[in-house]
């Protein structure tokens, strides 16, 4: 990650980033409703909203994400909220930090911003990181292969797909003007 992302991504945690609503998406909740707890890893987990939600609902929960800011944050929140979550500062691209396997991956806003060389390495983890029958669950913006931006692009799909099975597509916008997805798989 670029310095410059770095520092962008500090200076939001210093106060309240706007990606940071603190109330967990309905496609989560209803995921969570028609499966039964396991173990989840969310990827680029923040301030922790999402793994509390998880926490919340009986799931063994692992969050992680690079900021020490945001991990400092999902610390007190889960605290305050009276629930016991795994929480590592660690690269996405590398997980040097994360050991096991995870019935349930979460990724709400984080892959799609990386770089395409963060993107392999990032995929890489997958397969060593989700239980056989595990699913994961990622959000963010779609962009078609060579539009600049950052997004989950064609290229993006047919990797997941060459790894897991899609369960389902949902093609929205995110405040209206950014074509976003949300995309289950099954290992």
């Amino acid at each position: 990650m670029s310095l410059l992302r770095r520092l962008t991504f500090f200076i939001s945690y210093l106060g309240n980033p706007p990606w940071d609503t603190g109330i967990s998406p309905p496609e989560l909740m209803e995921y969570i409703q028609k499966n039964q707890p396991g173990s989840s890893l969310d990827l680029g987990c923040g301030t922790g909203t999402n793994a509390i939600t998880l926490a919340e609902h009986g799931w063994n929960s692992t969050g992680v994400d690079f900021s020490k800011l945001a991990i400092r944050t999902a610390l007190q929140k889960s605290a305050r909220a009276g629930v016991n979550i795994q929480l590592y500062q660690d690269d996405v691209s590398r997980l040097k930090t994360i050991d096991g396997k995870f019935d349930l991956l979460l990724d709400i806003g984080c892959f799609h911003s990386l770089s395409k060389t963060e993107k392999v390495r990032y995929i890489s983890n997958l397969p060593r990181l989700l239980n056989e029958g595990g699913d994961y669950l990622l959000y963010g913006w779609y962009r078609n292969q060579g539009e600049p931006g950052p997004g989950i692009n064609d290229g993006d799909l047919e990797t997941f797909s060459s790894l897991m099975a899609l369960i389902y597509r949902k093609d929205t916008t995110e405040r209206g003007k950014f074509p976003s997805l949300w995309l289950l798989y099954k290992k």
